[in-house]
């Protein structure tokens, strides 16, 4: 099974010209603050209205919309939260599982992905990174094959942690 090229920087997650970029989403799909407030910033009101469109999933669950005036074609909006509420490692895991399902539905082949669930929903970095990094993996046994997923983190600190939790999962 080839595993995709894995990258991991430190960088503005809205600047990234991929087919998605995935939205640390509350089930609602209100574009509030953090991840989601820079997306719906940068990529203008056709985003919200879309999510608008598609009305509110459960926790756990992963929605696709366009990507507005974003230089990705589309945001995945993995709903790790309720609105006001925080993520625990099963709903980010849930979420992540759906996110990628639909990438893989919607032959996503380069995707650009924050810690989602660390900024206002409190989820400890160190448990992000781990969680994500089992669930990338459980997505490529399942057979998505993308060709580049890149962990966009806000500084070196998040980099650094994703990085050795991606050590272990992909490289024992």
């Amino acid at each position: 099974m080839p595993t995709p090229r894995i990258v991991i920087i430190a960088g503005d997650l809205v600047e990234q010209e991929v087919d998605a970029i995935v939205n640390a989403a509350n089930n609602e799909l209100v574009l509030g603050g953090g991840v989601a407030g820079a997306i719906r910033s940068r990529g203008g009101p056709a985003i919200q209205e879309e999510c608008d469109a598609h009305g509110s999933v459960q926790v756990g669950e992963a929605a696709m919309t366009s990507g507005g005036d974003l230089p990705a074609r589309h945001v995945i909006h993995a709903a790790s939260m309720s609105l006001g509420g925080r993520t625990t490692a099963e709903s980010l895991r849930s979420s992540m599982d759906d996110a990628f399902r639909l990438a893989r539905e919607n032959d996503v082949k380069t995707i650009a992905i924050p810690a989602v669930g660390t900024g206002i929903a409190g989820f400890p970095m160190d448990d992000c990174a781990t969680v994500m990094a089992a669930s990338l993996r459980s997505a490529i046994a399942a057979g998505w094959r993308p060709s580049e997923v890149r962990f966009v983190l806000f500084g070196d600190g998040a980099r650094r942690t994703f990085e050795a939790a991606f050590h272990v999962a992909f490289d024992g």
